[in-house]
């Protein structure tokens, strides 16, 4: 951390943070989307959002997980940036995470963004289990807030009310965006794309100051992704990139790995991976964009089946089984077939269940049996099924991705965790 804070110091590049409990590296990899072609930019890599991966990134280094040697080589690669002078980025996109109390505040204080991004904090948000309360989430997210440079902007999910009602109270320049139309940067006509009957990515249109632009963002699906675009745009709109050129940017951009992600998958059916992570919030969105999808009669070559393998919702603490059973009532409205797997998603199952799901039509599986979970489905998989696959980290739900995606051997560059250190892993 001392090496990354010389540099700040050394090199003196402009600084964009963006926290929240969704969101967030969608938001950072939009935001870089946006400002790549304008200014000389760095990103945060994957999620590397902690007290580690924000210095890594500073230094433009990778993770050296518990290779001794990789993290001495880390130290000497800081150590000449601070000596030799080399072209340092002038800005840098920082995602930065909260698993307990005071971590954002730790990496704020010493950041001290220009640009502050808050992307909303859900009812129930992750890692809820290791505060008191979601109000505790909310104060820990927010105090980034305090560390924002005088002179600089705040830039706030409008549509959250826990954040709106923050706005009154912040003492430099801030800008809301979202869908509702009172934000200074907000969408109208979201909906999914399609190609062929099949979906393929968001469609809206985006306004600002009385401008609007279409846009169109391919390759996953979701409200959520429209908000990540909005507040790229509201950041390119400070960095002096217009609305056209942010959208033709975001209309480029490639969405990251198991973030509703579309996929080919077996026999022509098409999945939706989202196994990155999971949260009530998070689950309950994919489960609403698949209600969305248009669903067509059997024959005419568009979306038949829709089904969703579910795992477990970790980091949940006492909400954990309200959560749980939440997902469940939400999954039985919109799936044709569900499949949980681990022991806390047998409260989905049984919620579905509860909620007028035929028995028929829910599986389960065991906490490890992600594997046995996407092979068996993938056996009946017909012509234009989509497939959500969804659950907590620790689940490896990536792993039931690839047993049901058309093209396995290219695992390694289409979804999570595939590094050595991930795959080495049970």
């Amino acid at each position: 951390m001392c090496e990354a804070r010389l540099v700040l110091w050394r090199y003196a590049p402009r600084i964009i943070v963006i926290t929240g409990s969704v969101g967030k590296t969608t938001t950072k990899d939009a935001i870089y989307s946006v400002l790549a072609d304008h200014v000389h930019v760095r990103k945060s890599e994957k999620s590397m959002n902690s007290e580690i991966g924000v210095p890594l990134t500073i230094l433009g280094q990778g993770n050296a997980w518990k290779n001794p040697f990789k993290w001495f080589v880390n130290i000497v690669r800081g150590i000449l940036l601070l000596i030799i002078p080399q072209k340092y980025p002038g800005w840098l996109v920082l995602e930065v995470g909260a698993d307990r109390p005071g971590d954002i505040s730790s990496l704020a204080r010493w950041l001290r963004p220009d640009i502050a991004v808050m992307t909303g904090v859900p009812e129930i948000p992750v890692h809820v289990e290791y505060f008191h309360s979601t109000e505790d989430v909310a104060h820990e997210k927010l105090s980034l807030l305090r560390y924002v440079r005088p002179g600089g902007t705040v830039i706030l999910n409008g549509d959250d009310v826990r954040l709106e009602g923050m706005k009154k109270d912040i003492k430099e320049k801030c800008l809301t965006y979202g869908i509702e139309g009172f934000n200074d940067f907000f969408a109208t006509g979201a909906s999914i794309s399609y190609e062929k009957g099949m979906p393929t990515g968001m469609k809206f249109e985006m306004h600002h100051g009385g401008v609007s632009e279409p846009a169109t963002l391919y390759g996953a699906l979701g409200t959520p992704r429209v908000y990540s675009a909005l507040a790229a745009v509201a950041v390119g709109k400070i960095v002096g990139v217009g609305q056209a050129a942010a959208a033709r940017s975001l209309g480029a951009s490639v969405p990251s790995p198991g973030r509703m992600r579309t996929l080919d998958g077996t026999r022509n059916s098409i999945i939706i991976d989202d196994t990155y992570n999971s949260s009530p919030a998070a689950a309950l969105s994919a489960l609403d964009t698949m209600r969305e999808i248009k669903k067509m009669p059997p024959g005419q070559g568009k979306p038949k089946r829709k089904i969703a393998i579910l795992a477990d919702m970790l980091e949940l603490g006492k909400y954990s089984a309200e959560a749980h059973k939440l997902v469940g009532a939400r999954a039985a409205t919109c799936l044709d077939l569900l499949i949980t797997v681990g022991f806390r998603a047998r409260g989905i199952a049984q919620a579905a269940l509860d909620a007028g799901m035929p028995d028929g039509n829910i599986r389960q599986y065991e906490q490890n049996e992600a594997v046995r979970a996407g092979n068996e489905l993938e056996s009946e998989l017909q012509k234009g099924d989509i497939v959500l696959v969804k659950g907590s980290q620790s689940m490896r739900m990536e792993r039931a991705v690839e047993e049901i995606m058309a093209e396995p051997m290219h695992a390694s560059s289409l979804l999570v965790r595939q590094d050595d250190e991930w795959l080495k892993k049970a």
